[in-house]
C-alpha cells in the first residue's frame, strides 16, 4: 500500500457533546431561512457550473472566482445539513456566509485545481459517475437518483439511508439524551461520500471519488491509491 494525499474535498463535523433532546423536532422550521437562501444559491451553482464547463473545455482551467463561489455553496449546504437532518450533529445555528467559519463544528474545503482535463469534462459528470449515482441514490434517496449534477434536487434530508438513520438517532436522542457515536460516524461517512461525488460531478476535481466509506467526523488518512480514470481522456 502507498500513502497518497487526501481527497481534494475535505469534509469534517464535530459532534456536540450536549444536544438538546427535542430541538431536532423543530429544526425544519428553524432552517427555513437557510433553505430559502440555498434555493437561490443552488440556482447560481447550476449557472456557474455550466459556465465552468465551457471554461474548462476551452482553457483547461476552472475560473477561480466561480470555483470559490461553488465551494461556498457546498460549504453552506453542509453546515445546514449538519445542523439539521443530514446529521443533527450540533445545535449551533449555522452562519449565513459562503466563507469558511473556523469556529463552526461543520467545515468543508475543496482544493483548487490548477488545471483540469478538457476531455474528462465531457464525460465525468454523467458516464463516469454512473456507479456513484447508484450508491448515492441509496444514501440520499430518490431525489438523488434524478440529480443531473447541475441542480439543487440532491438535498437528501427527506429520504434515503442518511435520512432514516438520522431519524433513528433523533429518536434515541429524544429518549436518552445521547447520540449513538457509531451511528454518527456512519452517517458522516455517507455524507462525505455524497459530497465527494458532488464535487467530482460539478467539475471541481478530476480525482475520481473512491468507493470507500471513510467514517467519522474527521478526514481519515488515505493509504490506498485512487485509480486513474480514463487516462487517455486526461491527456
Amino acid at each position: 500500500m502507498h500513502n497518497t494525499p487526501p481527497y481534494p474535498l475535505q469534509l469534517t463535523g464535530e459532534l456536540s457533546p450536549r444536544l438538546r433532546r427535542g430541538l431536532w423536532l423543530v429544526k425544519w422550521l428553524l432552517a427555513i431561512p437557510h433553505c430559502v437562501v440555498l434555493l437561490f444559491l443552488w440556482i447560481g451553482f447550476a449557472v456557474v457550473s455550466v459556465v465552468a464547463f465551457f471554461a474548462i473545455l476551452f482553457t483547461g482551467r476552472y475560473p477561480r472566482g466561480l470555483f470559490d463561489f461553488n465551494v461556498g455553496v457546498l460549504r453552506w449546504t453542509w453546515r445546514v445539513g449538519f445542523y439539521s437532518y443530514s446529521a443533527l450533529g450540533t445545535d449551533q445555528y449555522p452562519p449565513f456566509t459562503l466563507k469558511d467559519a473556523p469556529d463552526y463544528p461543520a467545515r468543508l474545503e475543496v482544493e483548487y485545481p490548477e488545471s483540469l482535463s478538457r476531455g474528462l469534462v465531457l464525460v465525468k459528470w454523467w458516464l463516469l459517475a454512473l456507479p456513484h449515482y447508484l450508491v448515492v441514490a441509496v444514501f440520499a434517496g430518490g431525489d438523488w437518483a434524478a440529480w443531473t449534477g447541475l441542480g439543487n434536487d440532491w438535498m437528501w434530508s427527506s429520504g434515503g439511508l442518511v435520512g432514516l438513520l438520522v431519524f433513528f438517532a433523533g429518536v434515541v436522542l429524544l429518549f436518552t439524551g445521547r447520540y449513538p457515536k457509531s451511528l454518527y460516524e456512519f452517517v458522516l461517512g455517507m455524507n462525505r461520500w455524497v459530497f465527494r461525488v458532488v464535487a467530482y460531478t460539478a467539475l471541481m476535481t478530476d480525482v475520481y471519488p473512491p468507493f470507500r466509506l471513510d467514517m467519522g467526523g474527521g478526514e481519515p488518512p488515505t493509504d490506498t491509491i485512487v485509480p486513474a480514470i480514463a487516462p487517455a481522456l486526461a491527456q
